[in-house]
């Protein structure tokens, strides 16, 4: 017979749409501060006599932050609560915004950075974890990851058009400060309409060993590849840091398998439709990273466009992925398998991506630029949705939190491997183009500006084609390891959970 008992708690909560706004704007505010800062770093730089080699420390910061402590984050929301953890993750990372609008030199700069790298560590997987255990029903889950989803897909890209607004009519300073409102709002809100029961919690004592080694390891292999960005991949301490992060967290897989209460439980990763979940999003945001890199550039030095104007032609990308989220993700999720909306979806942003391997200096944005980001835009808003929400696919509640950090963790360090891996592809394409036409470019004036611009978007172009084969090998992937039927439809449970999970499968995922 069903199990009817657990119906009235999970109908029960009338606050779970207020709920949404808030962890919406909170989720906002983390995404774009990924990229508004990278528009205001030029100006920040002058202001504050940051070198150039230290410069990229300003992004840095944060990613290593980010990236190294999202797993003790995600623990110590399934620990303290994941309402108490989002507050304090909100507060937390406004107060560092404070800090960073008012530096008044390097130091101050990049310590502000770190902090609200930390801070967004626990305030990220406490939003999506909240979002997991308070939409129950499959078609209201739907709709709450499809908003979810358009917001972590499209965030980026709306950093970068605020990015050069605030800079260009304000003050580099106003791309901290702007997070000070967002964060006072969204906790203020979440104080008042979010109730989460205590039973949810985590009460296992907390795993050192595997909090010292993942952070370790997450910093090694973030750092290493931010490193062979400007310092070359043959470079002994970028190599160093890659093979220190190989054994830190080769180390931590060991401890994991053997400790009686694990930072990251073991069955969150290797059940199959979690697992494929967090490998075809991380290469899927290799491919986006890498993009947003080369059409700013591409626009800015190759068109000639402003901040501003650079934003704003992002725009289409931005209506495509909250198109695709809300309107395709979200109608279908409830309809069909995800992975026949996670795979197609890649798919139809590979075709996106592909159509801007014949980048050109001259080439026209509405023929070209244009529909080549809506097609990518609809593939990764339809793809996103069901990717966020299956993060925590048969997870027990109690680990709801760190199963979402991975969701995090993945895309974080997706995104130093794209902005790493492509900008060198690009960087070795460039270099060889001015080779070969080393006689055009030597001879100056106008010719010559043409023949940098040219070998410019040869690399743009050469890395693009490197990213249309992640996108198809992240559908692959999707279509393979995800097999789990759609909301409430009796499809595969998740392998590798463990009995003691299956009684919560349905209250976690559909109902």
């Amino acid at each position: 017979m069903p199990k009817t008992a657990a119906t009235p708690p999970l109908a029960a909560d009338p606050s779970r749409w207020k709920a949404l706004v808030f962890i919406a704007l909170a989720q906002l505010m983390v995404v774009l501060d990924a990229t508004i800062v990278n528009i205001a770093l030029p100006s920040a730089q002058t202001d504050l006599g940051i070198s150039d080699g230290n410069r990229q420390w300003v992004i840095t910061a944060y990613a290593l932050a980010f990236g190294g402590l999202l797993l003790f984050g995600g623990r110590i929301a399934d620990k303290w609560g994941r309402r108490n953890a989002f507050i304090v993750g909100l507060i937390g990372f406004a107060l560092a915004s404070a800090l960073g609008g008012a530096a008044n030199g390097e130091a101050m700069m990049l310590g502000a950075r770190a902090l609200q790298g930390a801070f967004g560590a626990l305030l990220a997987p406490a939003a999506l974890s909240l979002l997991a255990v308070m939409f129950t029903d499959a078609k209201e889950r739907a709709k709450a990851f499809g908003i979810y989803g358009a917001i972590a897909g499209g965030g980026g890209a709306v950093g970068l058009i605020l990015g050069g607004v605030l800079t260009e009519y304000l003050n580099w300073r106003w791309t901290f400060f702007v997070n000070i409102p967002f964060a006072i709002i969204a906790a203020v809100g979440a104080w008042m309409v979010i109730r989460e029961s205590a039973g949810s919690r985590n009460r296992a004592p907390l795993d050192i060993p595997g909090v010292v080694l993942s952070t370790l390891g997450l910093v090694s292999l973030v750092y290493g590849f931010t490193r062979a960005e400007s310092a070359g991949w043959s470079d002994a301490v970028t190599v160093g840091m890659f093979i220190a992060s190989a054994a830190l967290l080769s180390a931590f897989v060991f401890v994991e398998s053997k400790v009686k209460s694990p930072l990251l439980p073991l069955r969150v990763l290797l059940e199959r439709n979690r697992g494929g979940v967090y490998l075809s999003l991380g290469l899927a945001v290799i491919s986006m990273f890498g993009l947003f890199l080369f059409l700013t550039y591409y626009l800015q030095v190759v068109k000639g466009y402003s901040p501003v104007m650079t934003g704003f032609a992002f725009l289409p990308m931005i209506a495509g992925m909250i198109t695709g989220s809300t309107q395709i993700g979200a109608r279908l999720m409830t309809r069909v398998a995800p992975r026949l909306l996670m795979g197609p979806g890649f798919l139809l942003a590979a075709t996106g991506m592909l159509l801007l391997t014949q980048l050109e200096v001259g080439s026209s944005y509405p023929a070209l630029i244009l529909p080549a980001q809506l097609l990518l835009g609809l593939g990764m808003g339809t793809a996103f949705m069901p990717a966020m929400s299956l993060a925590t696919h048969g997870v027990n509640p109690a680990d709801a939190g760190v199963a979402s950090a991975m969701v995090n963790t993945s895309q974080q360090v997706g995104g130093a491997i794209g902005t790493a891996l492509l900008n060198t592809i690009a960087a070795s394409a460039t270099t060889a183009y001015l080779t070969d036409h080393a006689a055009e470019a030597a001879a100056g004036g106008a010719a010559g500006k043409l023949i940098q611009a040219q070998a410019m978007v040869e690399g743009y172009s050469s890395a693009i084609w490197w990213a249309v084969g992640i996108l198809v090998a992240s559908s692959a992937i999707a279509l393979t390891l995800i097999n789990t039927g759609r909301p409430g439809a009796g499809g595969p449970v998740a392998s590798g959970s463990g009995a003691e999970d299956a009684e919560i499968k349905i209250p976690v995922i559909a109902h």
